[in-house]
């Protein structure tokens, strides 16, 4: 039995409290937030004992889970790593590139498991697609969210694109070549929305455009690739693919079309989405590389690639107004 302590109970803390209580080799100890009113919500909803010391707390369990705001990151995973405890921590993996080298070095220099909260991971809609051919060539990205006060510690990069960065990562088995971008703030003091092209050796383009002061939600990505379109929404959860169609596509709707190439046929496949909790998901696959001694999925190293991007780009966005 894994006993586990959570740092931060706010809004998503608690959902992954929720989860905690469902998942099996799991004891949930403690919690510790320096909230009062929130502190004692979660105390009588859950029955779940109070900490008042960070350190107390991360002696009395195995694994932690960290869900503050984005700038107590580090010095919780850094004080949890030095005790030897597992650590989940939500992205992005820390509030500086400073502090995100830090904590690689550490976790590498230790015998622990740890995970970033990259989330889109493990939405079904990408689960759907993730095991397919991928090799996309161009790569579009619409990610549009409502103002919300919360989460505006950091910009709409380390926020809400650096999930597409992670993903964008996890596909193109390139290095970036090149990076352009724009940002302009409009509610608080850093961009609030943003559009970026993100160029990679192997010749994949990238464009992501984020926004937290959207009218309307929207969490899309397109991939182009040869002979194929894979159309991925993580808000809806959904998934389609347009392809030439192949031998293993005779249950799939498709229809001719003619090209300068002579007659192609078309194929429309949706595949098949998995019924599954991402937060809970992500959670039980944690446990799963501390209690099987595997790597985590989304590791501090993957944190740290999608944390350097994100902050490469606020480096255009910032010079970029400099220049203006």
């Amino acid at each position: 039995m894994i006993k586990l302590g959570v740092f931060g109970v706010g809004h998503l803390g608690k959902f992954h409290l929720n989860n905690w209580k469902e998942i099996s080799g799991v004891e949930l100890v403690g919690f510790y937030d320096p909230d009062d009113s929130n502190a004692q919500e979660v105390t009588e909803k859950y029955q779940l004992a109070r900490f008042l010391d960070p350190d107390t707390l991360m002696d009395a369990c195995d694994a932690i889970d960290i869900v503050t705001p984005t700038p107590f990151h580090f010095a919780i995973c850094e004080a949890a790593i030095k005790k030897g405890k597992h650590v989940f921590v939500e992205k992005p993996l820390a509030h500086t590139m400073e502090e995100a080298r830090g904590l690689v070095k550490l976790a590498k220099e230790s015998n622990i498991k740890m995970q970033v909260g990259h989330v889109e991971r493990f939405n079904p809609a990408f689960l759907a697609v993730k095991d397919l051919e991928l090799n996309p060539m161009f790569i579009e990205v619409h990610r549009l969210a409502q103002f919300n006060p919360r989460g505006t510690e950091v910009s709409v990069i380390l926020d809400l694109m650096i999930h597409d960065i992670d993903i964008i990562l996890t596909l193109v088995k390139s290095e970036v070549k090149a990076i352009s971008a724009s940002g302009v703030a409009v509610m608080t003091d850093t961009p609030d929305i943003a559009n970026v092209r993100i160029e990679f050796n192997n010749g994949c383009v990238a464009n992501l455009t984020s926004s937290r002061i959207s009218m309307k939600r929207m969490r899309k990505m397109r991939l182009f690739q040869k002979d194929a379109y894979i159309g991925i929404d993580f808000l809806n959860k959904k998934s389609e693919i347009i392809k030439l169609k192949g031998p293993r596509d005779l249950d799939a709707f498709s229809f001719d079309l003619d090209t300068p190439h002579g007659k192609r046929t078309i194929a429309i496949l949706n595949p098949q989405v998995p019924e599954v909790n991402a937060i809970k998901m992500e959670l039980e696959k944690f446990r799963d590389a501390i209690v099987n001694n595997t790597p985590a999925i989304v590791s501090e190293v993957d944190g740290y690639r999608a944390m350097d991007i994100a902050h490469q780009i606020l480096t255009k966005i910032k010079n970029a107004s400099i220049n203006a």
